[in-house]
């Protein structure tokens, strides 16, 4: 039976591997939120993997607040690039292979068609350069890995678009959103299923992957989905909004292939 550690397990992608963990029988599972395992800290690495002879380590957590990397670079560049190299010399130390989740904000966006794998990554913002340095490390590390960069995760857990959305309009709010960005909604659902699926096949060595849901919208068309998935489309209004209120530079274009 394979064992697999799991960080940043109260997050909405950990929280999705949770649900569907039982499904996978000749898995074993250790999740660990960033209370328990806090990958900024050496030593809490290292308690944990004392303990058990892991696997596989699925990398959940992160610093995901993209406006408030802008103010505190510092602390996104802790979490997602500083604590990233601390798990993959761990990793690398008790031979885990090592699955990791970036972002499609590793591009400028300037692009007019979906992003590969082959594309040369030229971040924007904190956020996304914190990111791209955490792959660097990786790659730098590590020889048992796999990069998977998605894009506009949602689910029922935590707050994300689809959680907003759902919540203003069950309160009958009037919605603006805008339509200036296009990318790729992803749930991370099936993001979670794909993880575990490329485990069971140890398809884990020295690879970058893309990986979404496929179809390409704005924030605007998004919800208008969301909306349309839930019959609420004619209960709020939706308006398509120009602007996007926020003072964090972001890719037009984060599609990726």
């Amino acid at each position: 039976m394979k064992k697999v550690l799991v960080t940043g397990a109260n997050g909405q992608l950990g929280q999705c591997l949770q649900k569907i963990a039982p499904l996978y029988k000749n898995l074993q599972f250790t999740f660990k939120n960033s209370k328990d395992l806090d990958i900024t800290d050496v030593l809490s690495i290292k308690k944990t993997f004392d303990l058990v002879d892991f696997d596989y380590c699925i990398n959940c957590a992160a610093y995901t607040n993209v406006e408030q990397a802008e103010k505190t670079p510092d602390l996104a560049f802790k979490v997602n690039a500083e604590g990233v190299k601390n798990l993959a010399f761990a990793c690398k130390k008790s031979k885990v292979g090592l699955i990791h989740i970036s972002t499609d904000y590793v591009f400028d966006g300037e692009k007019n068609e979906p992003y590969t794998i082959n594309d040369i990554p030229n971040p924007i913002n904190e956020y996304g350069k914190s990111k791209l340095m955490g792959e660097t490390y990786i790659q730098e590390v590590m020889v048992d890995y796999i990069i998977i960069r998605t894009s506009w995760l949602y689910s029922e857990f935590g707050n994300n678009f689809y959680t907003s959305i759902m919540k203003k309009a069950k309160a009958g709010e009037n919605l603006s959103v805008t339509d200036e960005q296009i990318g790729c909604p992803t749930n991370a659902n099936n993001l979670a299923n794909y993880i575990l699926e490329n485990m069971l096949t140890n398809n884990v060595k020295n690879r970058v992957k893309h990986f979404t849901d496929g179809i390409a919208t704005t924030w605007y068309g998004f919800a208008q989905s969301i909306l349309a998935d839930h019959n609420m489309q004619n209960k709020v209004q939706l308006v398509r909004d120009k602007n996007y209120r926020t003072f964090v530079r972001r890719p037009k274009n984060s599609v990726l292939k």
